[in-house]
């Protein structure tokens, strides 16, 4: 259970911290009409993964005892935590886009409902996670799961508070250090998920 709870906070932090639609927002958001607002769009993936999740678990769990398609999939899934990876090691600081005044947490809900990180990671690499934890408990699954929303919205909530504070944090460089050192783990992790599903494809 331990691994996956630490998958759990590894994948939440970076996907919580890593450049997106949605951080771009809370940030916007909380420069222009303070942390409460930022906060109230840092929630929005509580609000908009369920369908997500429930839709990915029902498409994958039939072929939880076929190796090849979720060893393709788990290959899938290692290139694409790679290629977040490679984008963590090549952060500089994140820019802002401007948006329009009231209505932070609808647009923090249609933003992330708009964004195809999560259906990517939720089909490539948290959906076979979470049937992997499965077969070892009930414990573990929740585990991974918890963990993961727990850094994913503490660390944007986190990171709404900090910016009311100190405007200039996403450029510091505390933060791209922070960011390509995730980004170095994400690569390391997508690597494993590449090895694993390669072992599967030719045992």
């Amino acid at each position: 259970m331990i691994g996956f709870l630490l998958s759990g906070i590894l994948l939440g932090l970076s996907g919580g911290l890593a450049p997106g639609p949605l951080l771009t927002l809370v940030a916007s958001e909380t420069l222009r009409h303070g942390a409460r607002a930022g906060v109230r769009v840092a929630l929005a993936p509580l609000l908009t993964d369920l369908p997500i999740v429930l839709a990915t678990v029902s498409l994958l769990r039939p072929l939880t005892d076929q190796a090849a398609p979720l060893a393709l999939i788990q290959m899938s899934g290692g290139l694409y935590l790679a290629w977040l990876g490679i984008q963590g090691l090549r952060f500089r600081g994140a820019e802002l886009e401007p948006t329009q005044p009231a209505g932070s947490l609808r647009r923090g809900i249609v933003a992330n409902f708009l964004n195809p990180s999560p259906y990517l990671f939720w089909l490539t690499v948290g959906t076979p996670t979470v049937l992997a934890a499965w077969r070892e408990g009930w414990p573990a699954a929740a585990a991974f799961v918890v963990a993961f929303y727990a850094l994913l919205v503490g660390s944007k909530v986190s990171l709404a508070i900090a910016l009311g504070r100190a405007r200039h944090l996403l450029r510091s460089g505390g933060y791209i250090v922070l960011m390509r050192g995730l980004g170095l783990l994400l690569l390391a992790y997508g690597l494993l998920f590449l090895r694993a599903g390669g072992g599967s494809l030719l045992a």
